[in-house]
């Protein structure tokens, strides 16, 4: 087990070092700003849409490793993914990183499993999720943890 925790911390530190998506979009469809008062984490995360599916997706945005690794991972689970598959996707990470059961296929995004046993990490790791879901349903305020 330990060498499995070894890899998932070297994916996640790797994704927080090299963000993917890490970038302005252009002419976004939809945009939402977050932040993490306890962790001090701020994320942007705008969308591209075409028609329901989500056509591009970045963010923006200053955090710890475990906040920028999981924005990074989410924008590339997304990609492509239409605003249900998004949605769905948006509860099940939800319920995974707070240790609820219903998540096998999570893929990539299992390296985040082991956040749920460090509360206080959880918000780190679903603060870009939160932005991006406050996002596709047009939110307006920004989101926070707390």
């Amino acid at each position: 087990m330990s060498d499995l925790r070894d890899i998932y911390q070297e994916v996640i530190l790797e994704h927080a070092k090299a963000p993917r998506n890490f970038r302005e979009l252009v002419d976004p469809h939809q945009k939402a700003e977050g932040s993490n008062p306890l962790c001090g984490d701020r994320c942007s995360v705008s969308v591209a849409m075409d028609a329901a599916v989500i056509k591009d997706i970045a963010f923006q945005g200053s955090g710890c490793a475990i906040s920028r690794a999981s924005a990074s991972m989410m924008t590339q689970a997304l990609k492509g993914k239409t605003k249900e598959e998004a949605e769905r996707l948006f509860h099940d990470f939800q319920e995974m990183v707070t240790g609820g059961n219903g998540h096998s296929d999570m893929g990539k995004l299992q390296v985040f499993a082991g956040i749920s046993g460090f509360p206080t990490r959880v918000k780190c790791a679903t603060l870009a999720w939160h932005t991006m879901h406050a996002a596709l349903h047009g939110g307006r305020e920004p989101v926070s943890t707390e």
